[in-house]
């Protein structure tokens, strides 16, 4: 998992002319996909749409390349929309590219440094709330164009767009509109009839149609931008100290995103394909990539996890489709470009509309309102909040610090000082605890985990060394070391019980204290593992075990 090696250098092994077919048609789909997407959040990031299309194309060629996953898709996302726009808007484009520089130099250092299980000490309630975050300045900095008004001053902030939005509101346009209810209705309805052809493909076609055909008084991407078809050609923003510092948390930021996206990409995308991804090599290529795409004219790259899954989907299963993908949006650059300046602008807004839907996760946010602890909650709210109302910067550090205060508050709550005596050596140690599992019989087909310490976000990896074979009848998970929990353990117990589930496993629950019981019950958990199966101590759960092997055997 560690090892600084591309997955392309070990894949070609066994590469066949059967995968190779495979891969090439998986790379033409999603480029179909990345094409609108890219154009539309580059627009989203306050620059001109070419520079969506050169961040797919050096980005997403660089990372296949010398990235730790197979079938890893880099471009540009929405995670990164406002952030830019927010440094082109105070530093202009040049201040971008070097801010990605710096980004890329730290993602490639972390990743030789061996950070990459270091990104696990985000707590899952601050990615979910930027994340949200992110999705609602989306929307609200949509408005304009798919509304078609027209703002007396070009606001940056999005509390001002949307107090904008409410003094332009005079100015609505019902033919834009029009177009982009009709676009938005494609994005939300196309999927039912057909899972080949991108509905954003569809959507831009349909609303380029309408406009032209009926002459409609709409803005499109010709009319507000000049469209180039040139290939990006290397670059050197001017740099000087001053602009370092002051870009400095703007990098830093960039990196961290990056970094935190790309391996929630390639986690989804293990799951989908059962392999698995090296993450200090997947942060050293999105460094290289985003210094690449800065370099030739892009804006900040990360593994989007939307196109990584059509890739999986389509059969791609090397870093070869991910190539492919790259090659394909050169000829469209190159061949279709021209054809972009007809795209209607409340068609690219109904786009991020959806895209702002999809990694919103309301109803994870919504579930952790319900069911996480009073903390958890304040950390993904006050992070929202900050996202939505300052910048993403001010949220992470900000949400950080306060789960850093609260964990600690946490841990100081549960520490007890109790007594202790020496041991000549740890068996010793064992021997003197008669509830040992060295001195119980445990029944065959059955496994025991012991867990000590508390169980929260940075520990929750620990999960995914439980053994969850078809052959094994019962898995037991023995707490009474295990004095606090939180949310994102939680959902990683459920995904051992999911896992234990698809094989027919029966998850046994040994002597659970009160905190955690009470997250479980909360939740629901204890009833879909069943309260049969928490049971008082070791004795009990051993004898739960052998019940469940003798009535399997019967």
């Amino acid at each position: 998992m560690n090892k600084l090696k591309p997955k392309l250098f070990s894949v070609m092994k066994q590469y066949t002319g059967k995968q190779f077919f495979k891969d090439v048609i998986a790379g033409i789909i999603v480029a179909i996909i990345a094409l609108p997407l890219s154009i539309a959040l580059a627009l989203a990031s306050g620059v001109s749409p070419e520079r969506g299309i050169y961040t797919a194309i050096v980005a997403g060629f660089v990372v296949s390349f010398l990235g730790g996953s197979r079938v890893q898709i880099t471009g540009p996302t929405a995670a990164f929309a406002t952030i830019v726009a927010g440094i082109v808007a105070r530093n202009g484009m040049d201040g971008l590219v070097l801010a990605t520089l710096m980004a890329g130099i730290i993602l490639v250092v972390m990743g030789l440094l061996r950070f990459g299980s270091l990104l696990k000490y985000i707590p899952k309630t601050i990615t979910t709330g930027f994340t949200a975050g992110i999705a609602v300045t989306i929307i609200i900095g949509q408005f304009k164009d798919f509304l078609g008004l027209t703002f007396h001053s070009a606001p940056v902030e999005t509390i001002e767009k949307l107090l904008a939005c409410f003094e332009s509101a005079g100015t609505f346009n019902w033919q834009a509109a029009l177009v982009g209810v009709v676009c938005l209705a494609i994005l939300i309805f196309w999927p039912k009839i057909s899972g080949k052809i991108p509905g954003s493909l569809i959507a831009v076609l349909a609303g380029s149609v309408m406009v032209k055909v009926f002459d409609m008084d709409v803005n499109t991407i010709g009319s507000l931008y000049e469209i180039s078809n040139k290939l990006p050609v290397l670059s050197l923003p001017a740099i000087s100290f001053s602009s370092i510092s002051s870009l400095l948390p703007d990098a830093f930021t960039i990196a961290i995103l990056a970094g935190v996206e790309s391996l929630l990409s390639c986690v989804v995308s293990d799951g989908m394909i059962g392999s698995r991804h090296r993450s200090n090599m997947e942060l050293v290529a999105q460094g290289a990539g985003n210094v690449a795409s800065a370099l030739f004219g892009g804006i900040p790259a990360t593994g989007a996890i939307a196109r990584t899954a059509a890739n999986a989907k389509n059969g791609g299963r090397t870093p070869i489709a991910g190539m492919v993908h790259s090659v394909v949006l050169v000829l469209v650059l190159v061949l279709l470009m021209p054809y972009a300046s007809m795209i209607p602008m409340p068609a690219i807004a109904a786009i991020l509309f959806i895209v702002a839907y999809n990694m919103s996760e309301w109803r994870e946010v919504v579930h952790m309102v319900k069911k996480a602890p009073k903390s958890d909650i304040l950390v993904l709210l006050v992070t929202f909040v900050l996202t939505v109302v300052f910048d993403l910067v001010i949220a992470i550090e900000v949400g950080i610090v306060i789960s850093a205060f609260l964990f600690m508050k946490r841990m100081a709550d549960e520490t007890r000082i109790k007594s202790w005596k020496y041991a000549d050596n740890e068996r010793d140690e064992t021997e003197n605890d008669k509830d040992s599992i060295a001195l119980k019989a445990v029944p065959k087909h059955t496994l025991v985990y012991e867990i000590n310490g508390p169980l929260f976000f940075a520990a929750t990896e620990q999960f995914m060394n439980i053994t969850t074979e078809p052959k094994l009848c019962s898995i037991i998970l023995r707490m009474r070391s295990v004095p606090a929990m939180d949310i994102t353990a939680l959902d990683s117990l459920q995904k051992v019980h999911d896992r234990c589930v698809k094989n027919n496993i029966t998850l046994i629950f040994s002597h659970v204290q009160s905190q955690p019981m009470e997250m479980m019950k909360k939740a629901g958990f204890h009833n879909a593992v069943g309260m049969e199966n928490f049971c008082p101590n070791i004795d009990a759960a051993l004898e739960r075990a052998s019940l469940l092997l003798a009535e399997r055997q019967s």
